[in-house]
């Protein structure tokens, strides 16, 4: 028993033992703990249809030994008497344990918000899941920057004139790199605003496709003639886009000209005839007609309407309709359709009249 008494760094060796006893013990039951509630609580989750309770089963199994060992040693550091700089380092590392085991169930919230968000989002916007595992790395850097300095902060580090140099040094970076990171930021204002997402036909200045993806930095079309364009995301938000597959209808406006030999009656009756021939098509909204001008080498006629269906196709087989049946109606009706003439001027050169000469007298007979 007297060996129990003999002092070890300060304490006696009962208390060492005591000490190491409580560590072992608290250790075994926090694991028996955590088994024990991630086999109720994983039960009770497969019977429900909340994904929150799948979250707070999957922060229980994030929970690492080293947590649970650490946490225990410091249990047992309770009954021993310790120096100030021993308490002190006790301390320190049960708090970056802390930390650490924090910026773990922070990844997890994060995976579970992207995944969740995801699985939204993948059916309207497949290329959103690029942008999305971009906004998860950098949520990430920020988190474990952030549990970086406050555990430097506790080791007694002075992380002010650290962060004013990580300051300097990312204003650098971003110089540095401010055409990628525009891109990115420009990707993210894609993906959140959505002026277009993948599959819809839009047109940049002269440039227009299908979007066939958006990525980090560029975003790539499918043209109709078959090549693929590619544009940075920058350049992309900074230019006019016309996004044909938000259309709700399509407005056309078509001219026809007849010659200026039609009668006055029939000139008269020509718009009230576009007009019925165009509320005749099921998919077209009819707007107006007009006699509009008199043009170069025709009587010009304006109709405008309504194509009920944004698809391209669907307006070429109203229009094809609508000029077929016009033509069908006109020569019914001894209605000459006009077409462009031309004016020749033809410039007659001159001719040069060549001048004779005098005849010369034909020699006589016998003369040398």
């Amino acid at each position: 028993m007297l060996l129990l008494q003999d002092l070890y760094f300060g304490n006696s060796l009962q208390a060492w033992v005591t000490a190491a006893g409580v560590a072992v013990v608290a250790v075994l039951m926090l694991g028996v703990i955590k088994r024990l509630l991630i086999g109720r609580l994983s039960r009770i989750a497969e019977t429900t249809s909340t994904d929150l309770d799948d979250l707070v089963v999957d922060l229980i199994k994030q929970v690492r030994f080293f947590f649970l060992l650490v946490i225990s040693v410091y249990a047992g550091t309770l009954f021993l008497s310790l120096s100030p700089v021993l308490t002190r380092v006790t301390q320190s590392l049960v708090i970056i344990s802390l930390l650490i085991q924090g910026a773990l169930w922070g990844n997890k919230v994060i995976a579970f918000w992207l995944g969740k968000t995801m699985k939204k989002r993948i059916e309207e916007d497949a290329a959103s899941a690029t942008t999305l595992s971009a906004l998860g790395f950098i949520s990430r850097l920020l988190l474990w920057s952030v549990i970086l300095l406050l555990a430097l902060d506790n080791l007694g580090v002075n992380i002010t004139t650290l962060v004013a140099g990580l300051g300097v040094g990312g204003i650098a970076i971003a110089l540095a790199l401010q055409t990628i990171l525009g891109d990115l930021f420009s990707s993210l204002s894609i993906v959140l605003d959505k002026p277009f997402v993948i599959g819809d036909f839009i047109i940049v200045d002269e440039y227009l496709g299908s979007v066939e993806y958006i990525g980090l930095k560029t975003t790539r079309i499918r043209s109709l003639s078959g090549e693929q364009i590619i544009f940075s995301n920058s350049d992309l938000l900074q230019s006019r886009i016309r996004n044909y597959k938000r259309m709700f209808e399509r407005r056309i406006v078509f001219t026809v000209g007849v010659t200026y030999q039609t009668p006055y009656e029939k000139v008269a009756w020509i718009p009230s005839k576009m007009k019925e021939i165009i509320e005749a098509q099921p998919s077209a909204r009819f707007d107006r007609a007009h006699f509009k001008e008199y043009g170069d080498s025709a009587l010009v006629y304006e109709a405008v309407y309504y194509v009920k269906s944004p698809d391209y196709n669907a307006y070429m087989d109203t229009q094809q309709a609508i000029n077929l049946e016009l033509f069908k109606t006109f020569a019914a009706n001894g209605i000459d359709f006009a077409y462009p003439t031309r004016t020749l001027h033809v410039v007659q050169e001159p001719v040069a009249v060549p001048v004779n000469p005098e005849p010369r007298s034909s020699p006589k007979r016998g003369s040398p």
